[in-house]
């Protein structure tokens, strides 16, 4: 079984709760709060769990909100290397209006790390590099890390011959790119910020995707559509799988899912089109729960099923709101 490894620079607990209607300047009756651990890389080693694989999740871990994320990933059962920082680990707040279905989400900012603390991150991916076969570094860099950090370590996934995840933006991608990455995961607007320039149809982001592919050091890429699907881009082509549409109850982890279902995948040795329909099949699991709840395996395999046997019948955009 191939090891995979998760990374979240700026980890956190998603307190969710829903209230009727939301007003300003009134107090506002919610349901009891939810607490569960979040963060790019943190929700896809859930999602992998939910998945019946299994991962290590390394993250900095500060104060009681760090002790609590802990003890939230051991009550699911995540293996975890948390490494221990100065500051509290950050809190976000999300509430979904009932009457309306309509989601708020209150991001906090993260929890800055010192040098010495993001070394220590880097470190420790170092100690087990040769036990690392899929590294998946995703999420939000927090304030005190530089730019290069992925760069750094995509320099390691490469000494270590471990095979590097990555799904984050802005100047952190663009200096990842050249150090040579297995699997990149760009929506469309990072992708256009990639190129220098909005990409307005499909024909555009293909090219872009195949133009960054040749220029720089990437295998894979994997551009997200939201509703749409995503495409696959490798020096052997692009191939598109549409998404299914599904009762939409929450967007929280679902690009974070869809990279689970894509790793897993090819760490059981699937080919990278099937990795692909497993992974969107995960991510849309995940948009039919409230909250952070991610994807469930039972909804996964059925929309998976769905996709091939819709893609079979040459009707790969009829895949109805049959998911509630």
């Amino acid at each position: 079984m191939k090891t995979i490894f998760t990374l979240t620079l700026s980890p956190t607990i998603d307190k969710s709760c829903t209230v009727d209607h939301v007003y300003a300047e009134h107090k506002l009756r919610c349901s009891e709060p939810v607490h569960e651990p979040g963060g790019g890389g943190i929700n896809v080693s859930r999602a992998i769990k939910k998945l019946g694989g299994d991962s290590i999740a390394v993250y900095p871990k500060g104060g009681p909100t760090g002790e609590l994320l802990n003890q939230l990933l051991n009550k699911e059962g995540i293996n975890q290397y948390p490494i221990e920082v100065e500051h509290w680990s950050r809190e976000n707040f999300i509430v979904v209006e009932t009457t309306t279905n309509r989601q708020y989400r209150f991001g906090m900012p993260g929890a800055p790390l010192s040098q010495a603390e993001w070394i220590k991150c880097l470190d420790e991916i170092d100690a087990h590099g040769e036990k690392i076969d899929y590294l998946v570094a995703s999420g939000s860099m927090p304030p005190g890390v530089p730019s290069d950090f992925y760069a750094r370590l995509a320099k390691i996934g490469k000494r270590k011959n471990a095979r590097l995840v990555l799904d984050t933006s802005g100047d952190a991608l663009k200096e990842a790119i050249n150090e040579g990455i297995f699997l990149l995961k760009p929506n469309v607007k990072e992708l256009s910020e990639l190129i220098g320039s909005e990409l307005k149809t499909i024909h555009q982001q293909e090219e872009a995707a195949l133009e960054i592919i040749k220029k720089h050091k990437i295998e894979i890429m994997v551009v997200s559509l939201g509703a749409f699907g995503a495409f696959i881009a490798s020096k052997d082509g692009v191939n598109h799988i549409s998404a299914p549409s599904a009762a939409k109850k929450s967007t929280v982890g679902a690009g974070d899912s869809m990279v689970a279902g894509i790793v897993l995948s090819l760490s059981r040795g699937w080919s990278q089109l099937d990795a692909l329909k497993y992974g969107i099949a995960c991510g849309t699991a995940a948009t039919m729960n409230p909250g952070t709840e991610l994807c469930n395996l039972e909804d996964v395999n059925t929309l998976y099923n769905w996709i091939n046997t819709m893609e079979k019948r040459g009707q790969p955009d009829q895949l109805n709101s049959t998911f509630k």
